[in-house]
């Protein structure tokens, strides 16, 4: 019995001795603290403690820093599907792999010189006019464009609208129905999405690849609506470089029917020279067995 109070009273004393509130610089004091702290490293987070026995607080930071990936890499498992690229405006459509989350490699850097290349460099849109598209950039362009740029793409956004008495904004948003923006390339355009343009930052890490490009699908739609054009997935008469989708499917559907009628017409052009072959096997086979007739009746 008097061994059993002395463990029940030391292990009562260990227990209390064990924890300690915090109080000011004093940390306290935790019971098995590895497993409220982990030694291992995660990126972005310096989780550095006194217990950590890995190196010293300096090369903990370090370690947890974020690092940029290799260049032109995507991540692990962006595999992707399909999506139509036309290389003309009539007849020419390729059909690329685009990953589905969204990763594609950039090749432009956030410079001024970078900036006049993309702009120089990428004229086409990757993806057709479409009414998912135009659904998809509507959706990105009022999340992250309209509260600046105007729902209109006037350049009247909350920041700045006078109905705002709170509004504080820096600079202007640039108008980007205006001509200079109605003429501007599609590349001009992505890379002010990727890198951001004067105080306006980059969405690069906000939009997929697709919701980048479907964003411009819009803005372009904004710009044929104040110049009393069209441009949707039937028709665009804003410009002739974006491709509607209509236009990309007829296309297609004409190169499978074209395929179709050219396997049709060799299979029966197969049957008819199997026939002519056959044709001559038989009668070299007539004539064989003619001659051998002559020949058996001349040694009679």
């Amino acid at each position: 019995m008097r061994n059993l109070i002395f463990v029940f009273c030391f292990a009562l004393i260990l227990m209390t001795s064990s924890c300690s509130k915090s109080s000011g610089d004093y940390p306290g004091t935790e019971y098995m603290p590895d497993m409220y702290h982990s030694i291992a490293y995660e990126a972005n987070l310096d989780d550095y403690y006194y217990y950590n026995t890995w190196g010293t607080e300096e090369e903990y930071y370090k370690s947890a820093q974020p690092r940029k990936p290799v260049k032109g890499t995507i991540p692990r498992g962006a595999a992707g599907g399909q999506s139509t690229k036309y290389l003309d405006g009539t007849a020419t459509v390729n059909a690329i792999a685009i990953p589905a989350s969204g990763h594609v490699p950039y090749y432009y850097n956030d410079t001024e010189e970078e900036r006049l290349r993309a702009s120089a460099e990428i004229t086409n849109n990757p993806f057709p006019i479409s009414d998912h598209g135009l659904e998809s950039g509507k959706n990105m362009y009022t999340t992250f464009c309209a509260i600046c740029h105007g729902e209109k793409g006037d350049g009247n956004g909350w920041l700045v609208d006078e109905a705002n008495g709170a509004a504080v904004y820096p600079a202007a948003p640039a108008v980007l129905t205006d001509e200079k923006f109605v003429t501007a390339s599609n590349g001009q355009l992505y890379h002010a999405i990727m890198y951001g343009k004067n105080v306006m930052g980059g969405y690069a890490d906000k939009m997929s690849y697709e919701e980048r490009w479907n964003t411009i699908h819009y803005i372009r739609s904004l710009q044929a609506k104040v110049g009393k054009k069209e441009y949707n997935a039937n028709i665009n008469t804003l410009n002739n470089v974006d491709i509607p989708y209509a236009q990309v499917k007829q296309v297609v559907e004409l190169k499978e029917e074209t395929h179709t009628h050219d396997g049709h017409t060799e299979h029966h052009g197969t049957e008819h020279n199997s026939g002519e072959h056959h044709g001559e096997h038989h009668n070299a086979q007539h004539k064989t067995d003619h001659d051998h007739s002559d020949d058996h009746s001349g040694g009679h």
